[in-house]
């Protein structure tokens, strides 16, 4: 029989204590500046991706969402003018989530107040050694349970002129 303190079980209860109380401790940022926590990911994943672009499929593939979720969040991201899609050129199938000037506008209104939140709730509370610890474990977790986490946001390569 499995104990009950195994650190298995510790290590996933910790986990989700910490996303919990952070998600609480972000909540009036988001709520203030009309957004929710999946409109401020999909935005802030828009911004910091090429172009400020990801194809839906990717996009989707980038959060919790399944690809009819993501539409729906985009949907009224576009309804408020914070995003818009745009057909890709070369797959009449595909389309792409852009963030818009006003999306832009609404994150940079919102990112001073969340850095301070992440700050005083997360990484503040780490050394910087501690913090870069920390993240390469996530990443290896986050690649082994969720390998299409960046899809999408890698940069397209450019040709070198050398040869």
């Amino acid at each position: 029989m499995i104990p009950f303190d195994d650190s298995r079980l510790t290590a996933m209860g910790l986990l989700a204590e910490v996303y919990t109380g952070i998600s609480a401790k972000t909540h009036e940022s988001f709520a203030t500046a009309g957004l929710s926590e999946i409109d401020f990911e999909t935005l802030i994943r828009l911004a910091r991706s090429p172009g400020r672009r990801l194809r839906m499929s990717d996009l989707a593939a980038q959060t919790s969402l399944s690809t009819s979720g993501m539409t729906r969040v985009v949907d009224r991201l576009e309804r408020e003018g914070l995003a818009m899609r745009q057909a890709c050129a070369t797959d009449r199938r595909a389309s792409y989530a852009v963030l818009t000037e006003a999306g832009a506008d609404r994150l940079s209104g919102i990112l001073p107040r969340h850095l301070i939140d992440i700050d005083t709730w997360f990484t503040g509370l780490l050394s910087s050694e501690q913090l870069s610890i920390f993240l390469d474990t996530l990443r290896i977790i986050r690649d082994a349970v969720r390998p299409c986490a960046t899809a999408g946001a890698e940069t397209e390569s450019v040709p070198s002129s050398h040869g």
